[in-house]
């Protein structure tokens, strides 16, 4: 079974690295601009779509092998508004101070696609993991020089929780992994099911 991890995350990367998988990295590259407002629809329409363009990609180059693809989807949600990645640094600046002093959603959509050679056919199933974090209050200096480490640039919500930014965290309710950006436990018992298969 050829195992593919359709994201360029580093972050997804190394965590499902834990898994002791042998997989290699394929880039999706589909619109993520899509129209949909709830925010766990949101994310696992993303990572369905990153998912089925990989596995697409795969069995166009060749149908005469087995694949499980792994797409995902890492989306923050604070005060009924769902945050992506900041584009300037003041985006970002804005962002972390709406998360300051209050408690957000990190909702992360995964979804896992296996093509059999077999059967030609394709089996598919999704998910979404919500942990709810809590962030101490942050005066604007604090923000202003987190925001100037860079390390807010390529996250949703404008922070890693896996880096500098970890000292302002003060409660998480739910999956750590999740907040980095893939809940590998909940993965793993799906892929240990899929395996039965």
């Amino acid at each position: 079974m050829n195992i593919i991890l359709a994201s360029k995350s580093p972050r997804r990367k190394e965590l499902l690295e834990r898994l002791g998988l042998d997989f290699e990295i394929v880039v999706s590259d589909v619109d993520e601009n899509i129209e949909e407002n709830q925010p766990e629809n949101y994310a696992e329409e993303l990572a369905f779509r990153k998912a089925m363009a990989v596995m697409d990609q795969m069995i166009e180059q060749d149908r005469e092998k087995d694949y499980l693809v792994i797409g995902a989807d890492t989306i923050v949600v604070s005060q009924e508004q769902i945050l992506g990645k900041p584009k300037t640094k003041e985006e970002a600046v804005a962002m972390i101070t709406m998360l300051q002093g209050n408690s957000h959603f990190v909702f992360t959509g995964v979804s896992v696609g296996v093509y059999k050679k077999q059967t030609k056919r394709i089996m598919q199933t999704s998910f979404v993991e919500g942990t709810q974090v809590t962030i101490f209050p942050m005066s604007p200096e604090e923000i202003q020089a987190y925001v100037d480490t860079g390390d807010c640039m390529d996250k949703a919500g404008a922070y890693g929780i896996q880096g500098v930014f970890g000292k302002y965290v003060e409660m998480i309710h739910g999956d750590y992994n999740n907040v980095v950006g893939l809940p590998i436990g909940r993965l793993n018992q799906v892929l240990k099911g899929l395996a039965k298969l």
